[in-house]
């Protein structure tokens, strides 16, 4: 088995997948609170959804993760943007009713589809060397920097089509998603193989020096009580709730200061670029560097971003403090899975992964769901100092595992 090939090629379809995917969810994630806004009973509810849309895909990663195992990661995936697909149709229909509750339901399938598609950077990290993990879960992640792009210019003329045809310009970002998760599903069946649950197995054997404890399964709770799960998890999880902080408050914040659609898009699109296109570099710092300082950067950043957001509501200086907590998320995000991935063995990998997940997922559903309550109650400036104090954790704990050189393989 050519293993370098199949890495590049398996690495290459979920880089495309998750292009395409990220774009459909930018796309949703910058209009959900403004929908929510819309149809709510009440404006302290419109973070309502993007908070259901979370929780979902938090009480979903870990069923991925087990049924990833059953059923191959490129059976999984495929099955997630299937129901993608149908919560679209949802939330497309909920729109043309007028029907907050129905959005949700939708969103709710958004949220399961979103579980499984961000799992596919860990099938990337499975069929690559140990050496290689960190540039190829970048890699995925830069996937990200085609979706911004994809989002950006699709937005606007396809809301303008929606109105063409008597919906609501709102829907256009949904068609959007719709489409892009239609098209996903077909590569992944077609193009995902051999499966990277199969070739991840097998490249293990050619390094037994790269398993923890010589590839015995321990249970959870004892993977995650070392200092280096510690604090790969606790980067993915905080480094996510605070961004999902701010993120998801900015699309009412600029609409609060009579800002245009456009503008909207651009200072979201400043911010999902953050997020994604340090990939192109990151990947290889992280392998260069080690984990651990690349969270330490990564927290600091977040902090940064965090101070200064609330500065000026003007589109300029908001894109710049937008752009640096993508920067600071990606370098948690990249950095805590490939530190994640680390300490696993084969057969520990899914499950814990997805106990990761659902961690992230929990933590961005509950912020998410405070934030619209913490916004209109105290504004801007107090949720963004409130996430500020969220990410001095990881930035704690990644300068104390720098400090103790505590660093397993590949670190």
């Amino acid at each position: 088995m050519d293993f370098n090939r199949i890495a590049r090629k398996i690495t290459w379809i979920l880089f495309i997948t998750q292009s395409l995917a990220s774009a459909g969810f930018i796309a949703a994630a910058t209009i959900n609170p403004i929908l929510g806004a819309k149809l709510a009973s009440a404006r302290s509810l419109a973070t309502l959804p993007t908070a259901v849309y979370l929780l979902s895909g938090a009480l979903s990663a870990s069923a991925w993760g087990y049924l990833m195992d059953r059923i191959g990661r490129r059976n999984a995936i495929v099955l997630g943007l299937a129901i993608g697909v149908i919560g679209n149709l949802l939330v497309l229909a909920a729109i043309q009713l007028g029907s907050f509750i129905l959005v949700m339901f939708g969103l709710l399938l958004m949220g399961i589809t979103n579980a499984a598609v961000t799992l596919a950077r860990f099938a990337a990290a499975e069929v690559n060397s140990p050496e290689h993990r960190g540039r190829a879960i970048s890699a995925v992640v830069l996937g990200g920097v085609i979706g911004t792009i994809l989002a950006r210019v699709l937005a606007v003329p396809v809301g303008n089509f929606a109105m063409s045809i008597g919906m609501d310009e709102l829907a256009g970002a949904y068609i959007t998603t719709l489409v892009l998760f239609a098209v996903a599903s077909v590569l992944v069946f077609a193009g995902l193989r051999p499966d990277p649950r199969d070739v991840g197995r097998e490249l293990a054997k050619l390094y037994p020096e790269a398993m923890p404890y010589g590839g015995v399964s321990r249970p959870i709770f004892q993977i995650l009580r070392e200092p280096a799960a510690i604090t790969a998890v606790t980067a993915m999880v905080l480094g996510q709730m605070v961004m999902v902080a701010i993120m998801v408050v900015t699309s009412l914040h600029m609409e609060d200061h009579q800002h245009a659609r456009s503008d909207i898009y651009s200072v979201i699109s400043a911010h999902t670029f953050g997020m994604f296109a340090p990939s192109i570099f990151s990947g290889w710092l992280l392998d260069k560097v080690g984990r651990g300082k690349m969270i330490l950067i990564g927290a600091f950043t977040l902090l940064l971003a965090c101070v200064t957001a609330p500065i000026s509501p003007d589109v300029l200086p908001l894109g710049v403090s937008l752009f640096l907590l993508g920067l600071g998320w990606n370098f948690c995000f990249v950095g805590g899975s490939t530190l994640l991935s680390d300490q696993l063995s084969p057969v520990e990998r899914s499950r814990t992964q997805g106990t990761n997940d659902l961690l992230v997922g929990l933590a961005s559903a509950l912020i998410s769901l405070s934030s619209g309550f913490i916004f209109d109650a105290a504004g801007y400036t107090v949720m963004s100092l409130i996430a500020g104090v969220f990410s001095l954790v990881p930035l704690v704990l990644a300068l104390s595992f720098v400090k103790k050189s505590v660093v397993p393989v590949g670190a």
